[in-house]
C-alpha cells in the first residue's frame, strides 16, 4: 500500500482492501516493531538450535534457557519453549538401558578355567575374550575381541551387525 500512496488516497485504497484508515496510520507507525521483533525471533531461534544440537538433542527449553543465560542471552523458558515448538526440536527423553542377556537357560556354561587370574607368563598362555554392544544410529554393534593376557595385545577381532 506504500508504494501506491502518491497514486491513490489512502481513503480509496482502505476501502478497497477491506481495512480502516486508523488501522492503515497504526500499521504505518509500528512497523518497525513487527520487524524488529521477527529479526530478534529468528536470532533466538537461531541461538536455540546452536544450543539443543550441542546436547546432541538431549536438553529441554529449561536447560537451553540456562545455557543461555550463561552466555548473556536472558529469555522466559516460555520463550525458549515457543521457539523449540516452531522448530520441531523435540528433546530425546533418557532411557535406561536394557539388558537382553537371558542367563537364565539351560544351556552348559563352561567352567571359569582363569579363576580371575589373569597374569600370564609366558606369551600365549592366557587368552580372554569378550563380546561388546555398542548402539549405533544404524542399530546394534557387536565387537568380539580376543587378546593375550601376557601381552595385553589384541589377538583377534570380528565386528558384526547381525
Amino acid at each position: 500500500m506504500l508504494e501506491h500512496l502518491l497514486c491513490f488516497s489512502v481513503v480509496r485504497m482502505a476501502k478497497m482492501f477491506g481495512v480502516s484508515r486508523s488501522g492503515f496510520y497504526y500499521w504505518i507507525k509500528h512497523r518497525h516493531k513487527a520487524i524488529h521483533r521477527e529479526t530478534t525471533r529468528q536470532e533466538l531461534d537461531t541461538k536455540v538450535k546452536h544450543a539443543f544440537d550441542n546436547s546432541k538433542g538431549r536438553d529441554g527449553s529449561r536447560r537451553i534457557q540456562k545455557e543461555l543465560a550463561e552466555n548473556g542471552d536472558s529469555h522466559n523458558v516460555k520463550t525458549i519453549a515457543a521457539s523449540m515448538k516452531r522448530q520441531d526440536l523435540t528433546p530425546k527423553a533418557a532411557r535406561k538401558f536394557k539388558c537382553t542377556t537371558d542367563s537364565k537357560h539351560k544351556m552348559p556354561v563352561a567352567p571359569n578355567l582363569l579363576a580371575q587370574d589373569f597374569n600370564a607368563t609366558a606369551p600365549n598362555q592366557k587368552w580372554a575374550g569378550d563380546i561388546t554392544y555398542l548402539a549405533t544410529s544404524e542399530g546394534w554393534l557387536y565387537l568380539a575381541v580376543i587378546i593375550d593376557l601376557y601381552s595385553r595385545c589384541v589377538f583377534s577381532s570380528k565386528q558384526i551387525t547381525q
